[in-house]
């Protein structure tokens, strides 16, 4: 892979490769876009097939951010951060600290936070070397009850977008991903008297949803394909193209993973076929609202988190509308939107 010839292709201002051999520490930190404020956007410790994944994953993540947070009229750019390896092995207090001076040691262009498998406790660690962190345990803790919260507001703004009614009762969702933010998901939908279909590769965490929600469990297999009105894929990004969303049964989807569509032709086959796509990075965007308030707001309060997030479902009706007024698809419309926010602050 040409490193440039990406960083050009997406957008990027700087890419840091860093490591620690004492701890087995490898990370690549993407800054993609400082206009509207530093960098920021969560560290993801994944056990890479090769570096060259991870170095498309960080890229792409990293301009997803600066979308969501620009489409979140948030003070941030974008930015992310990927460990290699595998967490189940490497993760210690002494590795964060190791990763949270490499972060210190931007300055403040970037600014970290949780995403998939680091938490809190690991958030904690690395602020014990590092001031450039978001969603620290003394302030706001888990951000994961924001998204949740952000993913449920946008898919009723999407129902009232298609069905005139943002009232979720009767409605079947079927949630692909029940961790911290599928779980919570599922729980706002089944207390607004939605039914449940879920899929998780983590058994105890499907057993849970159907115990707690009366859920159905369904196969790795099934879900894509079941009969539902919402398809909620909460899990890892790119799970829909071109070729499976033909086999779609639902309205719409709605769900808080990153970079759902693989590719700008697979938001052009869902409005082709009728099926409506709540784009994910201004749906998913309320953990990252939360997050900056830790750094923006003199004094953090959860009450004006949650009005902030909740203006996700204006943003999302907005959306809906550019697209039809446009006649180009929500993803397109999205970027459209959020990219606008960016030049317009350039300028």
């Amino acid at each position: 892979m040409k490193v440039f010839e990406e960083m050009d292709s997406y957008g990027h201002e700087m890419i840091v490769f860093a490591r620690d051999e004492k701890v087995g520490l490898k990370t690549i930190i993407a800054v993609h876009d400082t206009t509207l404020g530093p960098a920021g956007g969560g560290t993801r410790f994944w056990n890479y097939a090769t570096e060259e994944e991870a170095l498309y994953d960080v890229l792409r993540l990293s301009r997803g951010m600066s979308l969501k947070n620009a489409g979140a009229r948030l003070k941030l750019g974008g930015g992310k951060a990927v460990i290699i390896g595998d967490p189940k092995k490497l993760k210690s207090r002494e590795f964060f600290h190791a990763y949270g001076r490499i972060v210190q040691s931007l300055g403040g262009k970037y600014y970290t936070a949780e995403d998939v498998n680091t938490n809190t406790t690991d958030i904690n660690h690395m602020h014990e070397t590092t001031q450039y962190v978001m969603g620290t345990p003394e302030i706001s803790g888990n951000p994961s009850p924001f998204t949740a919260r952000g993913v449920y507001k946008a898919m009723k703004a999407g129902a009232k977008a298609l069905y005139g009614s943002d009232n979720l009762a009767g409605k079947t969702v079927a949630v692909m991903g029940l961790g911290s933010v599928g779980h919570f998901i599922a729980e706002y939908v089944h207390k607004e008297g939605a039914r449940l279909k879920v899929f998780d590769i983590n058994k105890d965490a499907m057993n849970r949803a159907v115990t707690e929600f009366g859920a159905v469990a369904v196969g790795a297999d099934e879900i894509l394909t079941t009969q539902c009105d919402i398809f909620s894929p909460c899990a890892l990004g790119a799970v829909l193209n071109v070729n499976n969303v033909k086999n779609l049964k639902c309205m719409m989807i709605c769900g808080c993973a990153n970079n759902v569509l693989v590719d700008a032709a697979t938001g052009d086959a869902l409005t082709k076929l009728g099926i409506l796509y709540c784009p994910d990075y201004i749906v998913n965007a309320g953990g990252i609202i939360n997050c900056e308030a830790e750094i923006v707001d003199p004094v953090y309060s959860a009450d004006a988190v949650n009005k902030k997030v909740d203006l996700i479902y204006d943003t999302t009706l907005n959306i809906i509308k550019l697209a039809k007024d446009k006649k180009i698809s929500t993803a397109a419309a999205a970027d459209e939107y959020a990219m606008g926010i960016i030049l317009k602050a350039r300028k």
